[in-house]
């Protein structure tokens, strides 16, 4: 029998959403649903929208209709998977938020995806063709308010297919009209859409203009770069001054180094270039081979070229960054002080190339820890000593059986031959049907003592892959190994201690495993990628 919840649900989309007329609906249905049977199909309601305006699909009206559909096909609502201000272009179900949450961990708490139109729930025709296959595999469907899908029949199968063709095509048409209106601003001189670049603003007639607070800032920096202040530098003086970056979040070193060299401080527009793998700007040209001037510059030229000039030889200075960052223990090794993450740091001297680990809060880094790599290896050390015989397990998805027909079926016969044994009952009349019902029964209760309830629902299954974690981590990199520590939340705490007479300091590690970190260790396969997790 279905594991039923019966916590009181409550509105899942923002409250202020929310009318009386809205909330006193809601009631009603879930007052309908209460009367459901505890074996009724479990649905789980998908709401999304890309943007929230006063023209789009409410997500309370979705809620609503999808709560009205439930009614109507005798399904009792688990959960609602609320996802507002997301792009189903750009971000698939699996990897949403809410519903993505629902799809990849609790898979077994329902049986029907209910959603209010197909392109809420996808835009892209491969993600329905995942999603189909998906819901194949673990036995559940797919129903939408307002289209004719429903994975139950194969005509459904052949009518989501179409439709989803038919959203991709009408996404494709949107995706060229904005192209085609990008390409046409391009080569405008008035600034017709788009975000202004850092350091200009646009004014009550639509015209690009500097901006005086974010070009105080872009000339502060002009000068300090030309004086070899490293972007780094630059960076914490604007933090701890309160500037804003104009785009909401903290001020970084990349961020800033984008805006300083971007040609838009000329004046002139630019498009973005990913070349290389590196965001740039990259200057327009117009017709006539120049560049398209759309605002007053807040550098020269020469300015400019002196700026870049500057930001490329302290790059040359820089050391090569690593294939996959610094530090390889990254989110494991914590200070033991302050508490934030180790990140590995290497400055050139004029013999060689210095590497050490600091934290982010204590001044100055903390004391610091010299020698990154013992690090490594003492900790690697620790983890295969602590964990290494640790069998491997992998979650694995397990679709319920029919026994649980057989098991009521089973039931209702014993509860037949019981009462037929009773006094006066019809098996109870003489000693030959007693003993023939007497027989029947035992075989009856051995069959019924057999059939474990479990495997009648969707599980989740942990199997062994028949190594342990020590073989696992001989066999892969250190990166590997730091996700698996990352995924049991397991850290290492690093402490520092001064040693007269001595410049290093004295490093200390204290390997730190939670409780269920053996359980969060499970190897999780994603279901849409199969890329293990």
């Amino acid at each position: 029998m279905k594991k039923v919840t019966r916590s009181r649900q409550r509105p899942h989309t923002t409250d202020t959403l929310w009318r009386e007329t809205d909330l006193a609906l809601l009631k009603e249905l879930m007052t309908a649903e209460a009367s459901l049977p505890s074996d009724a199909p479990r649905a789980l309601l998908s709401v999304r929208l890309s943007t929230l305006t006063a023209e789009t699909t409410s997500p309370v009206r979705q809620e609503l209709d999808l709560r009205r559909l439930a009614r109507e096909q005798g399904y009792r609502v688990v959960g609602v998977a609320s996802d507002l201000n997301v792009s189903a272009t750009r971000v698939p179900p699996w990897r949403r938020r809410e519903l993505g949450h629902w799809l990849n961990d609790r898979v077994p708490e329902f049986d029907v995806l209910l959603f209010w139109k197909l392109d809420r729930l996808v835009r892209r025709l491969t993600d329905l063709s995942t999603m189909i296959e998906w819901c194949h595999r673990h036995g559940k469907n797919l129903v939408s308010k307002h289209d004719a899908i429903d994975l139950s029949s194969p005509v459904g199968k052949v009518m989501t297919e179409i439709i989803g063709g038919i959203a991709e095509i009408e996404t494709a048409a949107i995706s060229t009209r904005v192209s085609s209106l990008w390409d046409y601003t391009r080569t405008q001189s008035d600034w017709l859409v788009g975000k202004p670049p850092y350091g200009y603003t646009i004014d009550d007639r639509g015209v690009l203009v500097i901006d005086p607070q974010e070009e105080r800032v872009l000339r502060w920096c002009l000068g300090a770069a030309l004086r070899g202040v490293s972007a780094r530098r630059m960076t914490t003086v604007l933090i701890r001054a309160g500037v804003p970056t104009g785009g909401g979040g903290q001020w970084t070193a990349s961020t800033l180094l984008r805006r300083l060299r971007n040609p838009a401080l000329m004046g002139f527009r630019v498009s973005e270039s990913k070349s290389g793998g590196a965001r740039r700007s990259e200057t327009v040209l117009g017709v006539d081979g120049n560049p398209i001037r759309v605002a007053d510059p807040i550098v020269t030229e020469a300015e400019w070229l002196s700026l870049q000039a500057a930001l490329g030889e302290r790059a040359k200075s820089q050391p090569t960054r690593r294939k996959r960052g610094a530090t390889e223990f990254l989110g494991v090794l914590v200070c033991a002080d302050c508490g934030t993450h180790m990140t590995a740091h290497r400055s050139r001297g004029k013999v060689r190339t210095y590497e050490y680990l600091r934290c982010r809060r204590c001044p100055s880094g903390g004391l610091g820890a010299p020698d990154p790599e013992s690090v490594y290896s003492r900790l690697t050390d620790e983890i295969v000593n602590a964990l290494g015989s640790e069998p491997v397990r992998v979650r694995e998805y397990a679709l319920g059986t029919d026994s649980l027909d057989r098991r009521r079926t089973v039931e209702m016969a014993i509860a037949h031959y019981m009462t037929g044994l009773e006094p006066g009952g019809r098996y109870a009349r003489t000693s030959f049907t007693r003993q023939q019902a007497e027989q029947s029964l035992g075989k009856l209760i051995t069959e019924l003592e057999r059939l474990d309830p479990k495997t009648s629902e969707d599980r989740w299954l942990q199997t062994s892959s028949g190594g342990t974690f020590r073989e696992r981590w001989d066999r892969e990199d250190r990166e590997t190994m730091a996700g698996d520590l990352r995924r049991a939340g397991i850290t290492c705490s690093v402490s520092r201690h001064k040693v007269p007479g001595v410049r290093a300091p004295h490093v200390g590690l204290k390997l730190i495993i939670p409780a269920d970190a053996k359980e969060r260790l499970v190897i999780k396969r994603d279901a849409f990628t199969g890329e293990s997790s």
